[in-house]
């Protein structure tokens, strides 16, 4: 999807903002997120890293797993693509983590690059919002107390 938006008369949007979506079941790097944002017309960088802790609702999480339907990552490029055509996104990445995660590992990374650091903050928060509520990811922690539950299902 084209990005129309554009700062200075002239100015030749990215030809592709999308720079990078995955679903893995592999640690997920901050550094490549970042570098796939990377864009010389951009003023404004917004990154946004979800961890796993160690409490949810009072209570102890010892651990959790992450699943996803298989339309997951079709659902992800929707997603991004509405971020890039409400804001002047220059570059976009988001990945995020399936399978078994311990207390403190990366769950989702996202970037958004614009010229200017407002709209990179208003769409980053949009894509990881957006992400959280609209991308078929499901999480189940497991409590200190030996009880478990579903999130997002």
């Amino acid at each position: 999807m084209a990005n129309l938006h554009s700062d200075h008369p002239g100015e030749r949007p990215a030809a592709d903002p999308v720079k990078l979506l995955a679903i893995r079941d592999t640690p997920l790097s901050v550094d490549e997120v970042f570098r796939a944002v990377g864009d010389d017309a951009s003023g404004g960088t917004a990154l946004f890293v979800g961890t796993v802790r160690n409490h949810d609702g009072g209570a102890d999480v010892d651990a959790l797993g992450y699943s996803s339907h298989p339309t997951a990552e079709d659902e992800l490029r929707r997603v991004a693509e509405k971020v890039v055509a409400d804001f002047p996104v220059r570059a976009l990445a988001a990945v995020h983590r399936v399978g078994d995660l311990a207390i403190g590992d990366l769950a989702v990374v996202v970037a958004v690059s614009c010229p200017h650091r407002g709209e990179a903050f208003e769409a980053c928060r949009r894509l990881i919002d957006d992400l959280k509520s609209q991308v078929p990811i499901w999480k189940h922690q497991k409590f200190s107390d030996g009880t478990d539950e579903w999130v997002g299902v």
